[in-house]
């Protein structure tokens, strides 16, 4: 979900044109009501919380690749997601970061196409070079070892050829497909990863994001999709500017992970920075350490009132990220995660790695049933 602090362009100016040179395709939708975005999860139909496959089923697999996300949908993850970055000729990318040197080859590959600060960015290549690169698990650049020793191995050089990056429209292509095969409808769940910045490049990815999701009939009522970013403003434009009444996720982070943001996370997570968010998007997607940020004196887990406080506004909350191999200090299991979350503090959803082990834990909820899908709620 976070994004690596982004170095300046050592470049030419993009020849691609500017937001003042290409006006905005207007995807036409039925402009929403000013109380549209007030997806409550009182008018949902049902209390159960979705499971989002975080990056796929990325505690098994390597992130975000299409093996990940077709064993997330056989694990029953209720939405997949689906982080998005522009390639230099303009398609929508499935990738988390805009470098691409934590998860691929690409160092092997084209060691001299790095920028000032050392890493490789997706934006700096064509489609078909991004598909050249092998895909692997995250590598800590400190050290170059797994991030997370304990999942699918890194292997001798030349393993990352098992996997590779893919498009979104690849990604729709096989979630519809396997939604058809399997007859069990799974939603997705795209972030827009840092709009602002491809704009600074020459690209407007909101609008090149928005063709690919009406290509595939997402934009459609009752479509089951959520769209979240990091960037108000551009929340802000796709319920107003661009007409969008498909349901928005804002997600709040902290200022340091990225300190050129214009995004004032810490008053977005007051009363009356959620009340503001409640006016343009369906729910909040909180880093876990916003609800529990650390422990009492005597070791009980302090808990922040944000989740009763978005809730009151009408927004749904979904935390991210549920890792079984990354619990805070001093919760315990992932099962005490998951309790705390879900019975507890009742949140709407939840990012996970894991979707296989949330699935399991909700079906021995008394009264489980499948979540309603937010074209049903009154939006």
């Amino acid at each position: 979900m976070l994004l690596k602090r982004m170095a300046p362009v050592q470049r030419e100016p993009p020849t691609r044109p500017t937001r003042d040179e290409a006006p905005v395709r207007r995807i036409m939708c039925p402009r929403p009501s000013p109380l549209a975005a007030r997806h409550s999860p009182l008018k949902m139909s049902n209390p159960r919380p979705i499971v989002i496959a975080h990056r796929g089923a990325s505690g098994y697999l390597p992130e975000h690749t299409l093996a990940g996300k077709a064993m997330a949908h056989a694990m029953g993850a209720d939405y997949l997601e689906q982080d998005l970055v522009l390639s230099r000729d303009g398609v929508p990318v499935v990738l988390h970061d805009l470098q691409l040197d934590e998860v691929t080859d690409v160092a092997r590959r084209f060691p001299a196409r790095a920028r000032s600060d050392g890493r490789w960015y997706a934006i700096d290549f064509d489609l078909v070079e991004l598909r050249r690169l092998g895909v692997r698990e995250r590598l800590d650049p400190a050290t170059g070892r797994a991030v997370y020793p304990e999942r699918f191995p890194l292997g001798p050089e030349g393993a990352e050829g098992l996997f590779r990056l893919h498009t979104l429209d690849e990604e729709l292509t096989l979630i519809r497909g396997l939604n058809r095969s399997t007859g069990r409808e799974a939603g997705i769940y795209p972030e827009l990863k840092a709009p602002a910045w491809h704009r600074s490049e020459g690209h407007d990815m909101v609008a090149t994001v928005l063709q690919v999701l009406e290509r595939h009939g997402y934009l459609e009522p009752g479509e089951r999709i959520y769209v979240q970013c990091f960037e108000p403003e551009t929340l802000k434009r796709l319920r107003g500017e661009l007409g969008q009444a498909v349901p928005l996720t804002q997600l709040l982070g902290e200022p340091h992970w990225w300190p050129e943001s214009p995004a004032d996370f810490p008053r977005m997570r007051t009363p009356a920075g959620l009340a503001e968010i409640a006016g343009y998007a369906a729910g909040v997607g909180p880093w876990i350490g916003h609800i529990l940020p650390g422990r009492q004196s005597t070791g009980v887990p302090r808990r922040t009132d944000l989740v009763a406080e978005a809730h009151a506004v009408g927004l749904l909350v979904h935390p991210y990220s549920f890792r079984r191999d990354q619990v805070p200090e001093g919760l315990g299991t992932f099962e005490d995660l998951l309790r705390i979350f879900v019975h507890d503090l009742k949140v709407d959803g939840l990012f996970t790695d894991f979707p296989d082990l949330a699935v399991h834990f909700l079906a021995a909820m008394p009264g489980r049933s499948t979540p309603s899908s937010p074209g049903t709620a009154t939006f």
